[in-house]
């Protein structure tokens, strides 16, 4: 009887994350990439604009859903709504990669996938490694992605 008590209080913390300070996971990406593709897809990025921007399911602590289109234009970016209509097709990590340009390449090449770089944390404030979960929106020439830090 102990020995079950003892291996169940055992499974229970072998299933809780290390530390709580942890950040958003690469399943916690991924997933939320996709839902923000399918809400698109669904609804449309004029109704669905608003959703990304405030604090919610697609806004929260260091997690966002920034939409882009094939040409690189920003159409959400949380982190400064000012670049929204931007081209950054161009735009580098601090490595000289073409970062927008491996978003849209993967969208469109595989529909969905990882890129990595490394990016400036806001956090930290250190030039970290970041992974970004990217998915095309179905049936139109956009591009959601969601990025984490490692």
């Amino acid at each position: 009887m102990i020995r079950c008590l003892v291996a169940a209080v055992l499974s229970l913390f072998l299933a809780l994350p290390a530390c709580a300070t942890d950040g958003p996971t690469q399943d916690q990406a991924r997933i939320l990439a996709l839902r923000a593709a399918n809400l698109i897809a669904r609804q449309g990025l004029e109704k669905t604009h608003d959703l990304f921007e405030r604090d919610g399911e697609f806004k929260h602590g260091e997690i966002y859903v920034g939409v882009i289109d094939f040409d690189g234009v920003w159409k959400v970016y949380p982190p400064r709504p000012t670049s929204e209509g931007k081209c950054v097709v161009t735009v580098t990590d601090a490595d000289g990669h073409f970062l927008i340009q491996e978003i849209i390449a993967m969208a469109k090449d595989k529909g969905e996938g990882w890129v990595q770089y490394r990016w400036l944390n806001p956090a930290t404030n250190r030039i970290q490694p970041k992974l970004t979960y990217v998915k095309r929106v179905p049936g139109v020439s956009l591009i959601t992605y969601v990025g984490i830090y490692q």
